[in-house]
């Protein structure tokens, strides 16, 4: 479990303290330090998974683990944009940000909910510039006040904040296009089953009168003749009797 991906993935959760107290140390030294670390996680979130598949060290817990580092480390940043003053030039800059947590929020839960029916949600390729943009706007942001390229990171966050939209709205659109696909199926068996249960109770009687003629049919005949030439057997005897007499 804890080979080199798995402490790659888990660097991510280990600096987000770091820079969470960057909301209280405003020092200039400070910010930088909490940008590099944010930087270097980043890149690690490429790199142990590249090596947990060169090396063929794939495990469950880095499968479990990868996407959550990555959340929290995007939403540390993000929440350091909001609370610390002097991170945006203006307040609609904050939209970007409510739009990128309201997504990673959206697609867990989303995730969660399809995997108990085995079906994944796999990375579009217009999700990995998302996250490219993303990660790319939240270090120039993060030193802002220190570095002159801090005022773009605030363009290229309002640029993955449309592609945040954009892919979060396809990968919605994709689960309730297979939810719908569950309910016909759904309505389908039951419509199926309701067919059945129907025909069985229609051929109920059927049955019955079909066993009953049967059962008719291989029912003992009666014997009335029987009896009547036993009857006549006895009369003759009589007669007989009394002529002897």
């Amino acid at each position: 479990m804890y080979n080199l991906p798995n402490l790659l993935t888990i660097s991510r959760i280990v600096v987000i303290p770091v820079i969470f107290l960057s909301i209280y140390i405003t020092t200039k030294s400070w910010a930088v330090f909490s940008a590099v670390l944010f930087i270097i996680a980043s890149i690690t979130d490429y790199f142990d998974g590249y090596l947990a598949r060169s090396r063929n060290e794939t495990s469950v817990f880095g499968r479990l683990l990868d996407p959550i580092a990555d959340k929290l480390l995007v939403a540390s940043a993000l929440i350091v944009i909001l609370a610390k003053p002097g991170m945006v030039d203006t307040r609609l800059t904050f939209i970007p940000v409510i739009v990128i947590l309201c997504r990673e929020i959206l697609v867990s839960g989303l995730r969660e909910f399809l995997r108990e029916f085995n079906v994944g949600m796999p990375v579009t390729r217009l999700a990995k510039w998302k996250t490219g943009f993303q990660m790319t706007a939240l270090s120039m942001m993060l030193l802002k006040g220190v570095w002159y390229w801090g005022g773009i990171g605030e363009i290229l966050l309002w640029v993955a904040g449309v592609l945040t939209f954009v892919t979060g709205y396809q990968y919605f659109q994709k689960s309730v296009d297979y939810i719908r696909k569950m309910d016909k199926e759904a309505k389908a068996a039951a419509k199926t089953e309701k067919v059945k249960t129907t025909v069985k109770a229609a051929a109920k009687p059927a049955v019955k009168t079909v066993l009953k003629k049967a059962s008719a049919k291989k029912a003992p005949a009666k014997k009335p003749a029987a009896k009547k030439t036993v009857g006549k057997k006895t009369a003759a005897k009589s007669a007989k009797k009394a002529v002897k007499a």
